[in-house]
């Protein structure tokens, strides 16, 4: 692959982390599977989906939870490619959370609830490049929250 190449697969790449952030962030976590490989998988700590169709219940519940208010604050975004099919990346992430009434324009600022990263796996598909596999390694969490 030549260095055009392999910029076009980083920006591909950054954008279903950004589009991932976005989705959850905006009342349409459920469209995050589309991101996803047909055999995809997301991991955190006491949770695993493996497959568009857990990927696609998983994240209608967190749809459903209408009083959360969130923003994934995703930075630092790096990615190695391995071949014209498959690359891997990391991404801090930072998420800010707040529970609350529903339908409010603004929250609470009290801080991030978690500091970590997303680990990512991303292939190449006939729909595009999709992430293959995301794990999410939490290093600092509020004390008040969980860990999703």
């Amino acid at each position: 692959m030549d260095a055009i190449e392999r910029l076009l697969v980083e920006r591909e790449c950054e954008r279903l982390v950004t589009l991932y952030c976005h989705y959850v962030d905006h009342g349409e976590a459920e469209r995050i599977a589309e991101l996803f490989s047909e055999d995809g998988r997301w991991r955190g700590p006491g949770i695993s989906m493996v497959g568009i169709d857990q990927l696609r219940k998983g994240f209608a519940a967190r749809q459903a939870n209408r009083a959360r208010m969130s923003r994934h604050v995703c930075n630092n975004f790096v990615l190695d490619v391995i071949d014209e099919n498959e690359a891997t990346g990391v991404v801090y992430l930072t998420l800010y959370r707040h529970d609350g009434e529903e339908e409010r324009a603004v929250s609470p600022l009290e801080g991030p609830a978690m500091v970590g990263e997303y680990r990512d796996r991303f292939v190449r598909t006939p729909q595009g490049w999709r992430i293959a596999d995301r794990t999410i390694h939490v290093n600092f969490v509020r004390e008040d929250q969980d860990h999703e």
